[in-house]
């Protein structure tokens, strides 16, 4: 028992995960929150896109990473405190409103503020940390700032239109060949606000282009992530990994052009799940929990925070 006590004196005592709740349209959203005594940061960290949980996991996708959940942990580690979301329509915030894909980039950002006013209980700073798609919901958001958001962490966030993207990473697929100038139709009317009738549409392709996806779909490629990014003038930290198959380098360059005041690390070999890459295993990351974080994801996170606090 005297050991006991002496191992809890030597060590700090854990952070523990709460799950949390605040109201949403239809029902409550969802958040798991890892509290800091007398932290001075909180990040409310959005997830990317589709059904990605809190933790940075889809099993429909079959995304099993757990960066999200490790970011907090180690975050909280460094005297961070954080609040990791359930988007609307999924998991834990399944209630907030009855379908997932009746949902825009400006209802997500909403829901991003209202966690961002939430997370003011935790620490007098808050920032969003968005990763991917919740880059650019992160944008939007501090568009009509809370009092209490000090700034935005953009992690692999896109730096082109969302739609551009998305033929960039088809086209990349050689099998994909004979299906890209449908596609690039496809994209093209979704970004002029119109709609396909699935029907239409090859099969292959139907379950990328549903009625439901193409309704949502048409919200999002209507941004372009460069304006929105040239209406905040406050702190922003832009990290890229250079082996992203997903997002590329050049897109934070756009952003980071659009934000002169940005500071940007590079993460050298980090992929799209903000992990090192596996040599000959490009999906590793994508389906191996076990893998870590990369090395030098969280130290700058905790630098570009710390120089926050001396700025202030």
């Amino acid at each position: 028992m005297r050991l006991l006590c002496v191992t809890l004196l030597l060590f700090p005592a854990l952070a523990m995960a709460e799950p949390v709740q605040i109201p949403g349209p239809q029902g409550p959203l969802e958040a798991e929150m890892i509290a800091v005594a007398g932290a001075a940061h909180a990040v409310v960290l959005i997830p990317g896109s589709g059904p990605t949980d809190r933790d940075g996991n889809s099993a429909p996708m079959g995304l099993v990473s757990d960066t999200y959940r490790m970011l907090a942990e180690d975050l909280s580690a460094n005297g961070i405190a954080s609040l990791r979301i359930d988007k609307r329509g999924f998991y834990g915030s399944a209630a907030a409103i009855s379908d997932p894909n009746d949902v825009t980039i400006a209802a997500y950002a909403e829901d991003a503020r209202h966690w961002v006013e939430w997370a003011a209980s935790l620490a007098p700073c808050v920032w969003i940390a968005g990763h991917s798609e919740g880059g650019l919901v992160a944008l939007v958001a501090a568009r009509r700032a809370p009092a209490s958001l000090c700034g935005l962490i953009l992690m692999a966030t896109a730096g082109r239109p969302i739609g551009q993207l998305l033929i960039e990473q088809l086209r990349a697929n050689p099998a994909n060949a004979p299906l890209m100038p449908e596609i690039r139709s496809i994209v093209a009317d979704l970004e002029a606000g119109q709609r396909r009738d699935p029907a239409a549409i090859t099969p292959l392709l139907q379950p990328l282009f549903s009625a439901g996806l193409q309704r949502y779909m048409a919200d999002l490629f209507s941004y372009d992530p460069v304006a929105v990014a040239s209406d905040w003038q406050g702190p922003v930290l832009v990290l890229q990994g250079d082996a992203d198959i997903q997002v590329r380098p050049r897109d934070a360059d756009l952003l980071g052009n659009a934000m002169p005041q940005a500071v940007r690390v590079d993460l050298e070999g980090a992929t799209h799940m903000l992990k090192a890459d596996i040599d000959g295993k490009p999906l590793a990351t994508y389906t191996d929990r076990t893998l870590p974080l990369h090395e030098n994801l969280v130290p700058a996170i905790t630098r570009f925070l710390d120089s926050a606090s001396q700025a202030d």
